[in-house]
């Protein structure tokens, strides 16, 4: 009788932790929805570390902080000091993690050198400095299979340029022609499909794929930023695929 009566009061207490857990949770979506009525939706309320402060996830990752009440919207990152963590950024890489499997590879084309075995999927602009340095580079890596995904975020002329890469005969060689040996390609037919373009540009808003290049190694790693040969090998090395 005893054990009952103590499992009961346990039983209690955490069905009024968990109601007033909802309880705190609608009336912040209420608040929110009522004074930022430009956010569409929350996806998700949750605790943070630290007390009376709660995150919300909008738009699928982005991350914001409000109180209780919802009185104070904080846009930032919150860092734990003592274990010297950005949690802000643990939480957005988590929430953007891309299975390699999981990449549309219908909008990339690939580049394949030796066997082929080994994979990465790479987000370049045609206009960006640091990608033709990592082109140069990764000229040097052999037994590879590189999906190539035109990712133009650097204006008009990017766009135009990827489009006469995406359409030409052999987009591969279009591409490293471009990026490795200064060469343009030759204009293409304007009734090609470029539509892939788009789709590159919806995923990465998507998935924070914020800067080029922006590499995904099979082991579902992601490494912005132009990393050299070296780095490259030991990125694939430690990969299975």
């Amino acid at each position: 009788m005893r054990h009952f009566f103590f499992n009961t009061l346990t039983a209690c207490a955490a069905v009024l932790v968990c109601s007033g857990a909802l309880a705190q949770e609608a009336q912040i979506r209420k608040n929110i929805a009522a004074r930022l009525p430009n956010i569409k939706a929350v996806d998700e309320v949750s605790k943070t570390p630290i007390p009376g402060v709660y995150e919300l996830r909008i738009n699928g990752s982005e991350i914001y902080y409000t109180d209780a009440q919802a009185n104070y919207l904080i846009e930032g990152n919150i860092i734990d000091v003592r274990a010297q963590r950005n949690l802000t950024e643990e939480r957005v890489t988590k929430l953007t993690a891309i299975k390699f499997d999981d990449l549309p590879f219908k909008d990339a084309f690939t580049i394949v050198r030796g066997d082929g075995k080994r994979k990465v999927a790479v987000f370049e602009d045609p206009n960006c400095g640091y990608c033709k340095r990592f082109e140069r580079d990764l000229q040097k890596i052999d037994n590879v299979t590189v999906y190539m995904f035109l990712y133009p975020i650097l204006g008009a002329d990017s766009v135009e340029k990827s489009k006469i890469i995406w359409c030409s005969k052999d987009p591969g060689k279009a591409w490293q022609d471009w990026m490795v040996r200064d060469q343009p390609a030759p204009a293409n037919p304007a009734n090609c499909d470029s539509a892939a373009l788009a789709r590159n540009a919806a995923f990465g808003r998507n998935y924070k794929i914020t800067g080029t290049p922006t590499l995904f190694f099979v082991d579902g790693a992601r490494v912005p930023g132009a990393i050299d040969a070296k780095q490259i090998e030991k990125s694939l090395a430690s990969t299975k695929g």
